[in-house]
């Protein structure tokens, strides 16, 4: 019987300039699990200002999980959480075991001879449709965000999403919520019949989230993601019965267990979790369904690598409540393009996958040693990680 014989973890990227798509991702955990027959998983753990701990968290879940049978995914879900005090609430406990758990659904993959998708219900979408994001660095002025909206629209994408709110933290005044109606109208007029959609980044207090969503709700917008503080429960609720804008969320919920209040309390429209830190693949199959039986929506958060994309679209491909998936790939820096080689395609604006065994993908080890690092991504005390590169500013 295979055993999980090693585990490494690594740190990829770039920590002096950083990635101006996605400033959060200057760097990506990237972790190798090697079984005791040779077999080789790879998984991916997410970085936003806690890359040291991931890594940390990562070593610990090792210690944990050497030796045992890589293809007993809830066993070892459940070995975990005995063992790890915080793990329903730790993103860095959830992150650390999800790129364990996405390594081993590849592991599982390739020793049977097929995709991760075929074991988790099969194929059920043929396309997946992608939304861009990252695509609006350095963008301030409505004008500015116009010019580069074209370009997305150019290359094929059908749907992009921005946050239109510059330096704007927890109140937004007058001044910057008429800029950011100005934002989006110019953006929908630029990419005419795109589907646009708002990133809040839970940056809101519950009434300025209420007067952002009056504001802009006349202009359509496919969804607004995280619109309030991502802890403030009572105040979502407030904004909720004020709007029929659509609602997205979810990158910040760490499992199942934590999604179901948004649902049962009808809080949400679209649910975004992450792979790389709801505990991988398994659990967001679960959520997907779980939504299902509220008639919710699925988007996943993606916003880190490729391995993470690869992991996603084998749950895309299979859920009936599928909405739209996230993309940074055409903005990403080289160095993030060229690590893994195959898996997916994304060409005009929409997914397709290969169907290869495991997750599809083949990881360019050299990508993997050139450019190994050790460190937190680049901090700006001007300018939060979060946002993308340029954007953090007063209108204009």
């Amino acid at each position: 019987m295979s055993k999980i014989k090693d585990i490494d973890i690594m740190e990829v990227g770039d920590i002096e300039e950083g990635e101006k798509s996605s400033p959060w991702s200057s760097t990506i955990v990237v972790l190798r699990m090697t079984t005791s027959d040779g077999i080789v998983g790879y998984g991916e753990a997410p970085t936003t200002l806690m890359t040291k701990p991931v890594i940390e968290e990562a070593r610990e879940m090792a210690r944990v999980l050497k030796g045992k049978d890589p293809t007993e995914i809830e066993k070892n879900s459940l070995e975990v959480y005995k063992h790890s005090f915080y793990m329903p609430e730790s993103m860095e406990t959830t992150s650390a075991f999800s790129a364990i758990e996405i390594a081993s659904w590849d592991i599982i993959g390739k020793t049977y001879g097929v995709p991760v998708y075929k074991m988790l219900g099969g194929r059920l979408n043929e396309k997946i449709k992608a939304y861009a994001n990252g695509w609006y660095s350095d963008c301030v002025s409505a004008d500015s965000f116009a010019k580069k909206a074209k370009e997305v629209s150019k290359a094929g994408f059908k749907a992009m999403k921005f946050d239109p709110f510059g330096d704007a933290y927890d109140e937004i005044d007058k001044e910057h919520l008429e800029h950011a109606v100005d934002v989006i109208g110019a953006v929908k007029d630029a990419a005419k019949g795109s589907d646009v959609l708002i990133e809040c980044h839970g940056r809101f207090n519950a009434n300025s989230a209420i007067r952002m969503a009056r504001a802009i709700e006349g202009l359509e917008p496919a969804f607004v993601e995280e619109p309030v503080h991502s802890d403030n429960i009572m105040g979502l609720k407030r904004l909720r019965t004020t709007t029929n804008v659509p609602i997205a969320l979810g990158e910040r919920v760490m499992n199942k267990n934590l999604f179901l209040p948004y649902l049962t309390d009808d809080l949400v429209d679209i649910v975004q979790p992450d792979i790389t830190n709801c505990r991988g693949i398994l659990e967001g199959k679960k959520i997907a369904s779980m939504a299902e039986s509220f008639g919710v929506e699925v988007a996943f958060h993606n916003a880190f690598g490729p391995i993470q994309t690869a992991a996603s679209l084998n749950v895309d491909i299979t859920i009936p409540n599928f909405f739209m998936q996230e993309s940074f790939e055409h903005f990403w820096p080289e160095w993030k393009k060229k690590l893994v080689k195959g898996g997916y395609k994304l060409e005009d604006g929409m997914f397709t996958i290969s169907g290869k065994p495991g997750l599809g993908i083949d990881v360019n080890e050299r990508i993997l040693e050139e450019y190994k690092v050790d460190g937190m991504e680049p901090f700006n005390p001007n300018e939060p990680s979060w946002a993308v590169k340029g954007t953090w500013k007063p209108p204009k």
